[in-house]
């Protein structure tokens, strides 16, 4: 039996939020429309709402639906006159601070935003994104750069948390005070926390300022005017369902669980193979994620190995094209080429189990031995 070990990439959908989107098949009505069949399908996006509000930790109102992350991120952005953030940022980020002309910002060998090199002032009037945890590495950004957050001429209504993987794997989102108040925006994805892919939300918190954020979509008044469209009705009461069930695991300590699954799953590695390197492992990461380089072994040809032994995993360096790119990431945090090259990417999920891992690190372990008689 296939083992799936990306959950980083997306998770599986949660039984929770099939059973919600199957519900919500049923009715008829638009959301907008004020007959019963209307106000019905507008009762269960509010209900979601309210379920979303609940795990990040926000007022209802802060909560606009959109198609994913990426959607909110533009949303932001569209009117934002500067742009910054850290080479480490995802894809949806990192190409508008490069369209806007804007450097990207440093990280230190722990992959934590390095703000040091910028001048006092110099990001006044920037939104700038900070993600609470990475993708790749699991590294998780530390709630201490307050007083350099000010320095640099950030407020309160200038930072954007993206908070995608750490939402419903860790309780700290990372609402982080800068100014007066809490920062303005966040950004969830439904995917990565069991929900259906194609809906996300953006949080638009109470210090945002909207003169920074016009309508995302023009039309209707959907969404209190911020986003036009007819809603995915679907797609959002299964948003909201993954989000109640993420929150309960939350509460209920799967996650520390997980994290000693990753544990074991490293010591297990470690054991196999004494010049494996663990990225981000002595600094607060994702209880899930574990990236590790094994020199001389190319991440590439790691993932097709073990697809081939029945787990699914994840390069560390990111494809495009047909081309293999190096990991930017990695070599941000001080790794060379060849070393991001060598590395891959186990997310552990809240249904990995104890055997699960050990397959794994025995199954990475025979493929590791023979990857080395042949190079031998």
């Amino acid at each position: 039996m296939r083992v799936y070990l990306d959950h980083n990439a997306t998770t599986p959908l949660r039984p929770e939020a099939r059973t919600a989107m199957l519900a919500a098949m049923d009715l008829a009505g638009n959301p907008s429309s004020v007959h019963a069949e209307g106000r019905a399908a507008k009762m269960l996006i509010e209900k979601a709402r309210a379920q979303v509000a609940g795990l990040a930790r926000c007022d209802v109102s802060e909560v606009i639906f959109t198609s994913g992350a990426t959607e909110a991120v533009a949303g932001v952005v569209h009117d934002a006159t500067q742009v910054c953030g850290a080479v480490i940022e995802h894809e949806a980020v990192r190409v508008w601070c490069e369209d806007e002309g804007m450097r990207l910002l440093g990280v230190d060998a722990n992959g934590h935003l390095d703000l040091s090199g910028v001048a006092d002032g110099a990001l006044a009037g920037a939104v700038l994104f900070v993600q609470r945890a990475n993708s790749e590495t699991g590294v998780l950004q530390p709630n201490r750069l307050q007083g350099e957050l000010e320095r640099v001429g950030i407020t309160a209504s200038d930072v954007f948390r993206d908070t995608v993987q750490a939402a419903g794997k860790v309780a700290d989102l990372g609402r982080w005070r800068a100014g007066q108040g809490p920062h303005a925006f966040m950004a969830l994805s439904a995917h990565k926390l069991g929900g259906p892919k194609g809906v996300g939300a953006l949080i638009a918190g109470p210090d945002y300022n909207p003169g920074r954020m016009s309508a995302m979509l023009r039309g209707g008044g959907q969404e209190s005017g911020r986003r036009a469209g007819t809603e995915n009705v679907i797609g959002i009461a299964g948003f909201g369902a993954a989000c109640e069930a993420a929150a309960r695991d939350l509460s209920d300590g799967v996650w520390e669980r997980v994290a000693g699954l990753r544990n074991v799953l490293e010591k297990a590695l470690e054991a196999g193979s004494k010049k494996t390197i663990f990225v981000g492992k002595h600094v607060e990461r994702l209880p899930n994620t574990s990236c590790f380089i094994t020199p001389g072994w190319r991440g590439d040809m790691q993932v097709m190995q073990m697809d081939l032994a029945g787990f699914a995993i994840s390069a560390g360096s990111a494809c495009s094209s047909g081309k293999v790119a190096t990991s930017r990431v990695l070599t941000a945090m001080g790794f060379d080429d060849a070393q991001a090259a060598c590395a891959v990417r186990v997310s552990l999920g809240a249904d990995t189990t104890e055997e699960h891992v050990l397959r794994f690190a025995d199954a990475w372990t025979a493929k590791l031995k023979k990857h080395e008689a042949r190079a031998a």
